[in-house]
């Protein structure tokens, strides 16, 4: 997989109205002290080189050695999802308008791939999917962290961090990640497994950035889980908020740690905790810093509530020994016995992140705004964890006020109020090339597990040999991505309106069937929804919206597009509060060149069914006028020869298995214009 980072904005076309209902919000709080817990910096921490002689091959972090080989990947804990069903109703609406050209396109470059990933740190990383796309702009860098690594770029796309090529090796050879660094070590934990002696190190995941023009200062925030030596999980698990110390993100940070584990709703005894911190994402208005997060009970199906952290942001720009930080619980009535309750439980209450250093909302004390969704069983049947339709007419607007009270004491108010609008229900997965058909030489790894003929290196017969010690089933099929479920993506308030989009079942022009995109345009006060509409296409899937807007109200949504001859690909539409959305493209240099071959598409690999990770979510970031948005796509074919390399008899390149990347041993990242 390869992500991309690019940039700008331009375009027009439709939309729709809606209505509103009040309903006031029950919500449990309490305030706290976070003390700063030491600095880091995106430098690589110690470790030992990865090579012949490892204690440990596991290539998951859910895998243990065993001398049977491994066994399917159990691990699913980045992006839980009660809604894991088949598609429900989806809505009849027009083929969005292809774009003929790019005229708002500026420039664009590869960012962060699977290769950096997973060598960084001496190889000393997991194979990790999805990457969930962390990105954030301002000062003339552009900042990058997935699943689990970390760059920053100028803005013509090079890496501004030390060259660590000649120091990071792996099975002998320098590896040349194009500077990147491990987010472990970024915020000072050891490696996520050494692979000398097998010993884990803390999980990190589900990244996201914010760069604030206001403090000029740059968030990256992480939900971390501790582990035990051998890779158990503690339950226990925080979120690691790194602060720049100046508006120069290579340089030092302060890092802040916030215990989540026992932050959630133990419904009459339902769902008690520990808890999961799960999908954390960030934004601020004049006052605040806010982390939101969906609480999972490890003990069992059910959901326990999205969660809101508010933290002082000027103590957090300053580096404040400690930070005012207020926590609320958006549950609704607190230990209440039944699914829903009385009021509307928030999932995935996803805070809003502003343009420049003034947009933002100064009344009641300094107000943060919040969307969210409720056609999910988190938002339906919390409880119970199953049992909904998964389709809703409703998205949910949440108000936060007397944020400048974070200064001194904590006093929030928190609100909502559901607004009706178009219908949308959980998607469809994504179609690729081929999708249920047996794997090709262009899906190498699929092809991998299914081959019994080929000669490797040692003489043996069948390329599934080099990934597993017991024979696995030959019946891989090209997979069909996962196109997330109902809840909110990105949320931005600019020009006095707070903008979001989700993922939804689509019928293009009355035909099959498809994964596409709702989006909301929402005048917070009183909350009404100002327009509306869908995008989506005939023989594609769009997935994972992210809306980036500019303090003028003019802005783009970046998106994944997929399809029946489409390879996952990087896309983009314009969407202002006038016209709505306007005609959509792939991004230029952003256009798929194969098929998805992740480790997550295959039964072998994951268990049966497997679920394609893919997103989990995108980013959009705004810079004076520019935006720059962050999808996942397919940046490089590599055929099964090339894949194999040296490993099959007469085979040459790398000595990494399936890095295509011959005998350079590393890749670059790749410059579009």
């Amino acid at each position: 997989m390869r992500m991309s980072t690019f940039r700008r904005l331009g375009l027009a076309v439709v939309a729709v109205a809606a209505l509103a209902v009040w309903l006031a919000s029950a919500a449990a709080a309490d305030s706290r002290q976070i003390p700063v817990s030491g600095t880091g910096s995106p430098q690589t921490g110690s470790f030992t080189p990865s090579g012949s002689a490892d204690a440990t091959r596991v290539e998951f972090p859910g895998l243990t050695d065993s001398g049977a080989g491994p066994n399917a990947y159990s691990g699913n804990i980045v992006d839980r999802s009660l809604s894991a069903g088949g598609a429900a109703a989806g809505v009849t609406t027009t083929t969005g308008k292809k774009a003929k050209s790019n005229p708002a396109f500026v420039s664009g470059f590869e960012g962060l791939n699977h290769y950096q990933q997973r060598y960084s740190r001496g190889g000393n990383q997991f194979s990790v999917e999805p990457p969930d796309q962390g990105m954030c702009a301002g000062n003339g860098y552009v900042v990058e962290a997935v699943n689990d690594v970390f760059n920053v770029y100028d803005t013509s796309g090079n890496s501004v961090l030390p060259d660590n090529t000649s120091t990071n090796i792996v099975a002998g050879f320098p590896r040349n990640v194009n500077h990147a660094v491990d987010l472990n070590s970024f915020y000072g934990y050891p490696p996520a497994i050494n692979r000398t002696t097998g010993v884990r190190g803390p999980f990190v995941t589900d990244p996201s950035c914010l760069y604030d023009a206001a403090t000029q200062r740059f968030f990256v925030v992480v939900l971390t889980l501790e582990t035990t030596p051998g890779g158990a999980f503690t339950h226990v698990n925080h979120l690691d908020i790194a602060v720049s110390q100046t508006s120069n993100p290579t340089g030092s940070w302060n890092i802040y740690r916030t215990d989540v584990t026992n932050d959630g709703t133990n419904t009459g005894g339902v769902n008690p905790g520990p808890y999961l911190g799960d999908y954390p994402h960030i934004g601020a208005d004049a006052n605040g810093f806010y982390i939101t997060t969906n609480a999972y009970p490890w003990c069992c199906n059910g959901f326990s509530g999205a969660q809101i952290y508010a933290f002082s942001k000027a103590q957090l720009a300053a580096g404040a020994a400690t930070v005012n930080m207020q926590h609320i619980d958006t549950s609704g009535t607190v230990n209440a016995p039944s699914d829903a309750g009385p009021t509307q439980p928030g999932f995935t209450v996803w805070p809003a992140q502003s343009p420049g250093a003034t947009n933002f909302n100064l009344d009641n004390g300094g107000t943060e705004y919040f969307l969210s969704s409720n056609a999910a069983d988190e938002a339906t049947h919390p409880v119970a964890g199953f049992g909904g339709s998964y389709v809703s007419n409703q998205i949910v607007s949440w108000t936060l006020t007397n944020t400048s009270s974070l200064n001194t004491v904590p006093a929030l108010s928190l609100s909502n109020k559901i607004l009706s609008v178009n219908t949308y229900a959980l998607p469809p997965k994504q179609q690729q090339p081929g999708s249920g058909t047996l794997a090709t030489i262009d899906t190498p790894q699929g092809y991998c597990i299914n081959d019994t003929t080929t000669l490797l290196f040692n003489g043996q017969h069948g390329c599934w040999r080099l990934l597993f010690g017991a024979e696995p089933a030959h019946n891989e099929v090209i997979s069909r991505p996962d196109s997330n479920d109902t809840r909110m993506q990105q949320v931005t308030y600019a020009n006095g309106k707070v903008w979001g989009a989700l993922d939804t079942a689509l019928n293009p022009d009355a035909g099959p069937q498809r994964a596409g995109i709702a989006w909301y345009i929402v005048k917070p006060s009183p909350a009404a929804v100002a327009l509306q509409g869908y995008l989506g296409a005939t023989g594609h899937d769009f997935t994972y919206p992210a809306i980036g807007v500019t303090q003028s109200g003019r802005g783009i949504m970046a998106f994944t597009d997929t399809g029946d001859t489409t390879n996952p690909s990087a896309a983009y539409a314009s969407i202002d509060a006038n016209a709505g959305i306007g005609a959509w493209n792939d991004v230029p240099g952003g256009l798929g060149a194969a098929q998805d071959d992740g480790f997550t598409s295959y039964k072998a690999q994951v268990g049966n069914p497997p679920r394609t990770r893919w997103g989990d979510y995108g980013a959009a970031a705004v810079d004076g006028s520019s935006i720059w948005v962050a999808s996942e796509y397919i940046a490089q074919a590599c055929q099964y020869t090339d894949w194999g390399g040296p490993f099959f008899q007469g085979g040459t390149g790398d000595n990494l298995l399936g890095t295509c990347a011959g005998a350079s041993h590393g890749v670059h990242a790749v410059t579009t214009g």
